[in-house]
């Protein structure tokens, strides 16, 4: 078996070891990552935090990362609003997206979790309620999660990938690493 590694990705970090095509500088996973011949298993957005998985084996990180395979992940979502229980049915059912209609998900209100601060923090709005939701998807379209909650009137205020599969982020600080077992 290769090397597979845990990694919590900061909010404002590209999944990738390069940037091209920007001229301000930003920030990417060499930043954190000196190990040699690993790659992302799947991408998480620059506004994203949490769990990326990085490894060097092809075919592990087709497992991951390719929907044909459909391995859970799992994500902590802050969302805009106050959900009622048809805004989370119509998420368990699939919503229609610009690219199809996604495949129903898991979701659950959740009270607001134990999370490290992000940098910089959330716009915090003292008229406009926020809640927590906990979405399982099986498929990895571009912005997903975040499409989804837009989809029924509830955006993203911040999204944080808490697991893929039996992979977890608990106990790993942002910007931080391990080794995980394939």
């Amino acid at each position: 078996m290769g090397k597979l590694i845990a990694f919590n990705k900061p909010y404002g970090v590209l999944s990738q070891f390069t940037d091209r095509g920007s001229e301000t500088v930003r920030s990417t996973l060499s930043d954190f990552i000196q190990l040699k011949d690993v790659y992302p298993a799947g991408r998480l957005d620059r506004d994203s935090e949490g769990l990326l998985l990085l490894c060097d084996d092809g075919r592990l990180q087709a497992r991951i990362s390719d929907p044909r395979f459909k391995m859970a992940k799992t994500y902590l979502v802050q969302v805009e609003g106050d959900p009622q229980e048809q805004d989370l049915d119509r998420l368990r059912a699939g919503v229609r997206l610009k690219d199809g209609v996604s495949k129903p998900a898991e979701i659950e209100r959740i009270a607001e979790p134990d999370l490290w601060p992000r940098d910089p923090p959330i716009r915090q709005r003292k008229t406009v309620p926020d809640c927590w939701l906990k979405v399982t998807i099986r498929e990895g379209r571009n912005r997903q999660v975040r499409r989804m909650t837009a989809a029924v009137g509830l955006p993203t205020l911040r999204l944080v990938r808490w697991s893929i599969g039996e992979w977890t982020v608990e106990g790993i600080a942002p910007g931080q690493w391990k080794k995980a077992t394939p």
